[in-house]
C-alpha cells in the first residue's frame, strides 16, 4: 500500500531530577550536599532511510515517546542521559507541525536529519545551591520537560519530471517506453493508483528521474477523482510534461483537456504555473486528420509552450521530446518548495523556557509557566531557606512589580499552581 501522508504524536524525554543528598561518610559527621544532577532526556529524531518508499509504517504505530533522563544520584552522580529515539522516514519528507502546519524540516537529502523534539535537561543536584548563607540546601531542581507535538509528514517524491494529463491519455505508456518502469497499463480510466518513478538517459551520461501520477479530471482541486492526492509528488519537479491524447478518441477536445488540468493544477498550488511546461501531443498513430494537430499546435504555442507530436506506444517523436527535455534541466534552476516564512521558528527546547503568564480566576492572581513549575519543585515548602530562595527569585523575575501593575493589593490570593498565599509588598 502507498502511504503518503500520516499523523503522528512525539514526545521527547523529561530530563532527569536533582538529587537532595549529604554526605554521611564515617569521620564525617556533618558532611555538605553532594547530590548529583539528572540526566538529559532523549530527543526525537527523523532520520532519512534510503530504503523506505512510502510511509506506510506510520499507520500502525502513531505515538513515539522518548525515555527520560534518570534522577541524580549521591555523591555526586549524574543520572544517566536517555538515548534519542530515530524515526526513519523515506527522503523527500517534509514534517510540519500539526497546529500551525508550519514546516520543521525537509528532508531531501540522503543520510538527512533533524531532531523533531528536544528532551529536557536535567535538573541540578542540591550542591549547586550552596551559599555562604547556606551550607546545606534540602531542595534541588527538577528535570526539564520533553518537547511534545503532533507533526504531520507528507512525502513528496524526488522527480525532475512530472507527468501532467486526464486518465488514459498515455502517460504509463510513455513512462514505460522511456524507462525501465513497470507500471500498469490497461485501457480503462484510472488505471494507475499510485505515484511511479523511472529514470530516464536520453543524453549519454545524463539521466533525470520522471514521475508519473494518477491522472486528473475537472473538479480534481475539489477532491474530484484521484490526482489530487498525488499532486504533491510533482511539485519538486524543475519540468512538467503534459501528455494530451491528440487523436481525441474518447470524444474529448485536446486543448479544452489542456486548459481543464492546468486550471486544476494552478488552483492546487500556484507555484506550479510557474514551472517549466513541455506538451506531448500522444496518440499520434492514432490521429487521422493532420487539420487537428496544426489546430492543436498553434492554440498550445500562442499560450507560450511548445508542442512535441509523440505516440508513446510506437516511439514516434519520443527521443526529440527526452532531448529537449534534457536540455532544458540544464537550464533550469530548482523549483523553491518552501518559503522561509513558512518554517517553524518556535524553539524546540522548553526546559528553558522563562515565560510566565498571568491571569484571574475569580478574585484570585494566578500564575503559571515552566520556569515556575521547576521552581516550585525545587522548593521546599517546610524549609525557611528554600522558601527565603524561592521569594527571591520571584522579585528579581519582576514578578511582585507585575502583579502590582495588574492592581493587586496586600491581604489579596495569589496561587502558583496548587500553591495559594495572601500577598503583601
Amino acid at each position: 500500500m502507498f502511504v503518503d501522508v500520516a499523523k503522528i504524536y512525539i514526545k521527547a524525554g523529561d530530563g532527569g531530577n536533582g538529587k537532595v543528598s549529604f554526605r554521611r561518610e564515617k569521620y564525617v559527621p556533618d558532611g555538605g550536599p553532594d547530590g548529583g544532577d539528572g540526566g538529559r532526556g532523549g530527543n526525537v529524531v527523523a532520520v532519512v532511510d534510503d530504503a523506505m518508499r512510502t510511509l506506510m509504517d506510520f499507520r500502525y504505530q502513531r505515538k513515539y515517546i522518548c525515555a527520560n533522563g534518570e534522577d541524580g544520584g549521591k555523591k555526586k552522580m549524574t543520572g544517566k542521559c536517555a538515548e534519542d529515539l530515530i524515526i526513519k522516514v523515506p527522503q523527500g519528507t517534509i514534517i510540519r507541525d500539526a497546529e500551525t502546519g508550519k514546516v520543521i524540516v525537509d528532508l531531501k537529502e540522503k543520510n538527512q536529519s533533524a531532531i523533531l523534539a528536544k528532551g529536557g535537561r536535567g535538573g541540578k543536584g542540591n550542591t549547586h545551591f550552596t551559599t555562604s548563607t547556606r551550607q546545606a540546601p534540602t531542595f534541588a531542581e527538577k528535570g526539564g520537560k520533553g518537547y511534545e507535538r503532533n507533526i504531520v509528514l507528507e512525502l513528496k517524491m524526488l522527480a525532475d519530471v512530472g507527468l501532467l494529463g486526464y486518465p488514459n491519455v498515455g502517460k504509463s505508456t510513455f513512462l514505460a517506453a522511456t524507462t525501465q518502469a513497470r507500471p500498469k497499463i490497461a485501457n480503462y480510466h484510472f488505471t494507475t493508483l499510485q505515484p511511479n518513478l523511472g529514470v530516464v538517459e536520453a543524453v549519454k551520461g545524463k539521466s533525470f528521474v520522471i514521475a508519473d501520477i494518477p491522472g486528473l479530471i475537472e473538479g480534481a482541486k475539489e477532491g474530484i477523482g484521484l490526482g489530487l492526492d498525488f499532486l504533491r509528488h510533482v511539485e519538486r519537479t524543475k519540468v512538467l510534461i503534459h501528455v494530451v491524447d491528440i487523436s481525441g478518441i474518447e470524444g474529448r477536445d485536446p486543448y479544452e483537456d489542456f486548459c481543464t488540468i492546468n486550471k486544476e493544477v494552478f488552483g492546487y498550488n500556484e507555484r506550479l504555473s510557474n514551472r517549466v511546461q513541455v506538451v506531448a501531443a500522444n496518440k499520434m498513430d492514432l490521429l487521422f486528420d493532420d487539420e487537428q494537430l496544426l489546430i492543436f499546435t498553434e492554440k498550445i504555442e500562442a499560450d507560450g509552450y511548445k508542442v512535441f507530436p509523440i505516440s508513446a506506444a510506437t516511439g514516434q517523436g519520443v527521443d526529440a521530446l527526452l532531448n529537449f527535455v534534457t536540455e532544458l534541466l540544464d537550464t533550469t534552476p530548482d523549483a523553491p518548495l518552501i518559503d522561509e516564512e513558512d518554517y517553524f521558528v518556535e524553539a524546540l527546547d522548553l526546559s528553558d523556557s522563562s515565560e510566565i503568564n498571568y491571569f484571574m480566576d475569580d478574585d484570585v492572581y494566578c500564575i503559571e509557566g515552566e520556569y515556575l513549575e521547576r521552581l516550585m519543585f525545587s522548593t521546599n515548602l517546610s524549609d525557611i531557606e528554600s522558601l527565603r530562595r524561592f521569594q527571591n527569585v520571584l522579585k528579581n523575575k519582576g514578578v511582585f512589580d507585575h502583579l502590582r501593575t495588574l492592581g493587586i493589593e496586600d491581604g489579596d490570593t495569589v496561587r502558583i499552581f496548587d500553591l495559594e498565599f495572601e500577598f503583601y509588598g
